[in-house]
């Protein structure tokens, strides 16, 4: 996939599917501005990765969940004068079982829903002008990729609000892909598990063990999906070859939902 000279943000791209996708697309050139929200270390180590790759890097600290950093992730690729490419990857969420009803707070709600769907929303308002001017230069759409989840389709997923969050997310892609067109175009990536210390965060070591192993021997693949997986299908909603594509949520997750 050509991607030479494209300038691209990647939110939470200090780790995980993030900093897959923000490497793939630095190869061949380009800028790309590489967030994070606590991970600085982690940030510059993508950071290196892409510039290695050939592209120019800024790092900008910011949470989705802030309008006010949103405006400031945005504003970093001013400079530039436009943007190709918008990743909203950024994401969290509460591992709690769908049953307890008691053990998600209406705090932890809004703190997953402000990041997961409010902060792509955020996000998209502070660099439409970028990504308008991007179009106008290139001579086609603009793409933002929004990373949601197939928890957003099956209700299923590390908590009811994580899912909720991400089936808001599916439909606020729609709704944004009319509103935006002709001069952007908005996809998103619905993956089920991915690999990622994701996972091991919420759960332990033990715990994202047990989850790799039972998504292994459950899925019709028998596989487990890589952040570096995933990253190509972003990356592909990403660049000109879905230039036709817009309004979309693609699933990919090893065939788990053929499951009966």
């Amino acid at each position: 996939m050509s991607r030479d000279g494209l300038y691209a943000i990647v939110t939470g791209s200090a780790s995980g599917l993030g900093a897959a996708t923000a490497a793939i697309l630095a190869t061949g050139g380009g800028k790309i501005v590489v967030n994070y929200s606590n991970s600085k270390k982690e940030a510059e180590e993508t950071a290196d990765l892409c510039r290695k790759a050939g592209a120019e890097v800024l790092v900008v600290q910011g949470d989705v969940s802030r309008d006010d950093d949103c405006k400031k992730i945005a504003a970093a690729a001013n400079g530039w004068g436009k943007l190709d490419i918008l990743v909203n990857n950024a994401g969290t969420t509460k591992h709690v079982p769908h049953h307890d009803l008691d053990g998600l707070s209406a705090e932890d709600f809004q703190r997953i829903y402000a990041v997961n769907t409010i902060g792509p929303f955020q996000m998209i308002r502070a660099a439409r002008s970028l990504l308008e001017a991007g179009a106008k230069a290139s001579g086609r759409s603009s793409a933002v990729v929004n990373v949601s989840s197939v928890a957003g389709i099956s209700g299923g997923g590390s908590s009811v609000a994580y899912a909720a969050s991400k089936g808001a997310l599916n439909t606020m892609t729609q709704s944004l892909a009319r509103a935006l067109a002709p001069l952007i175009r908005v996809n998103t990536v619905c993956p089920g598990y991915i690999d990622t210390p994701w996972f091991t965060k919420g759960r332990g070591e033990a715990g994202a063990k047990q989850v790799r192993d039972m998504v292994i021997a459950r899925v019709p693949l028998k596989s487990a999906s890589t952040a570096e997986d995933i990253a190509q299908l972003v990356c592909f909603l990403a660049l000109p070859q879905s230039g036709q594509m817009t309004g979309e949520y693609v699933r990919m997750d090893a065939g788990m939902h053929l499951i009966q």
